[in-house]
């Protein structure tokens, strides 16, 4: 089953093969924040801003999961890479 980044019940983003594709373009786009809890305060964990979700659904009719990853990842290879 394909995951999608959702707000409220509104499809965000295009649909891809797993969870963890989803996390990466969520952290792409900078809605992933690092955040501690009191149970777990030796290391934040990331969690989605502004009550986005990620849930598995049904891809697009015209759309392939598969090639929607292999999109993001020839891109992500396109960038530049910031050198500090």
């Amino acid at each position: 089953m394909p995951y999608a980044l959702f707000y409220h019940d509104a499809k965000l983003s295009k649909a891809y093969p797993t969870e963890a594709d989803v996390w990466k373009q969520a952290q792409k786009s900078g809605l992933v924040v690092d955040t501690v809890s009191d149970e777990e305060k030796p290391a934040p964990r990331p969690v989605l801003d502004n009550d986005y979700e990620i849930k598995p659904c049904q891809p697009d009719p015209q759309e392939d999961p598969a090639q929607n990853k292999a999109e993001a990842e020839r891109d992500a290879a396109l960038e530049p890479v910031l050198s500090s």
